[in-house]
């Protein structure tokens, strides 16, 4: 009679375990994003709209016209995702599947600047973001103390990366190249020009810059020997600003690097690395940057800095907008090692109207080391330790992005060949 007895009682929990409700037993789902003012017209709130509340949030405003987020919650489902329109505001959000849950990357519009700070909805369920709109001044003291969210480590696969890419630490010869064989380095100031300095500790930025800038180019020569290293300078002498990108001009550069070293004397404990392409500054830190590393025309021509005007700015990115993709693919890729591989604070890539990268005719970055005004990041970059890293690091963003090239050629030729 028991054994009889138990038998319906199992089948009801078996059953009820089936069917239960329990969102233990339910996918969370992530369906849509929404935006709406708000009522105080100070910003914007942003509603993820999820069939449950995630287990946390991450939040983090790298750069003025980005706002990470990683909502933590295991595979959660997107599959009937909707995202908001593009506005005058918003130019794009971008998801990040994941292991441990969903990034995403809002792209906001020049100009836009918001401080951000995540809640609960009252319902208990769906995730808000309320955006305030702040002072250009203030959203790059934001952005100063923020660290940009690497979704990779967090489980997300770039679907585009090639299966089988190189991932270890160590330097790869290459062999057989054909198209990428021309790389111009160019170490900042020089001379009479001694760039940013520390006083108190007697250092130059010519000098750091010159140090990093040699060792890049050995290791260059060394592991990938049929590339062409072209120096602007290798010892401390001045060149003027337009002589640097015409270097890489004539010599017919592949790729043209230039190495400084950063400085904020009102902000002593700013640190951290940054590259630019050529381009509108989006940020007042950019902007300061530009100014700075343009004032060199001063040494040239007598005062008055060089001022590249909007308009001029606007003509080179739509009459050169190859060298500019892969200008930012290479900035991404140097500011990348510098995060993950150097363990150096990355402040993001951006973009400026440098005169250093004006005159050249080719893909072109401005690499920022760190800042000589903090002394800790001023003590790490004079030291052979931390030119060694930071020289790798540079070195190793250029070759795998040579054998990234080089393969998306050779599978071009090949596509080519077979249409033939």
């Amino acid at each position: 009679m028991k054994r009889h007895f138990l038998f319906p009682l199992l089948l009801l929990f078996t059953t009820g375990l089936l069917f239960s409700s329990d969102p233990a037993f339910a996918q969370k789902e992530l369906n849509r994003i929404s935006i709406a003012e708000r009522s105080d017209g100070k910003g914007f709130v942003v509603r993820y709209h999820l069939s449950e509340m995630v287990d946390s949030v991450k939040v983090s405003q790298p750069s003025s016209d980005r706002i990470q987020l990683i909502l933590f919650s295991p595979e959660l489902d997107t599959l009937d995702f909707n995202s908001p329109p593009s506005t005058s505001t918003f130019n794009d959000f971008e998801l990040f599947p994941a292991a441990e849950g969903m990034g995403v990357e809002i792209s906001l519009s020049a100009g836009q600047y918001f401080k951000a700070r995540s809640y609960t909805d009252q319902n208990g369920r769906d995730l808000l973001l309320a955006l305030e709109r702040v002072s250009s001044s203030e959203i790059d003291e934001i952005a100063d103390a923020s660290d940009e969210i690497d979704m990779s480590l967090y489980g997300y696969v770039n679907p585009t990366r090639n299966n089988g890419e190189d991932e270890d630490n160590t330097f790869l010869r290459l062999r057989d190249n054909m198209d990428f064989n021309v790389i111009v380095l160019d170490a900042g100031h020089g001379g009479h020009d001694p760039g940013t300095e520390n006083r108190s500790m007697g250092l130059h930025e010519k000098d750091i810059a010159l140090a990093v800038t040699l060792k890049v180019g050995e290791y260059i020569k060394e592991h990938i020997p049929d590339v062409e290293v072209v120096y602007t300078r290798n010892d401390d002498t001045f060149v003027p600003l337009s002589e640097r990108g015409l270097t890489a001009t004539r010599n017919r550069g592949d790729l043209f690097v230039s190495i400084h070293v950063n400085a904020a004397p009102n902000s002593p404990s700013a640190h951290g690395t940054e590259t630019f392409f050529l381009g509108l500054a989006r940020s007042e830190s950019a902007l300061e940057v530009m100014k700075r590393e343009n004032s060199v025309v001063d040494l040239e021509n007598g005062p008055g800095s060089l001022d590249l005007s909007e308009e001029e700015l606007l003509v080179y990115e739509l009459t050169n907008t190859g060298n500019l993709a892969i200008s930012e693919r290479i900035a991404s890729m140097v500011e990348n090692q510098f995060k993950n591989r150097a363990q150096r604070r990355s402040r993001g890539v951006k973009q400026a109207g440098l005169e250093a990268l004006w005159h050249a005719s080719t893909p072109a970055v401005l690499i920022e080391l760190g800042f000589l005004s903090n002394p800790t990041e001023a003590r790490f970059l004079n030291s052979e330790y931390g030119q060694t890293i930071m020289a790798s690091a540079i070195f190793r963003a250029i070759r795998d992005f040579k054998l990234e090239y080089d393969k998306s050629i050779r599978n071009d030729r090949g596509n080519q060949a077979s249409n033939e």
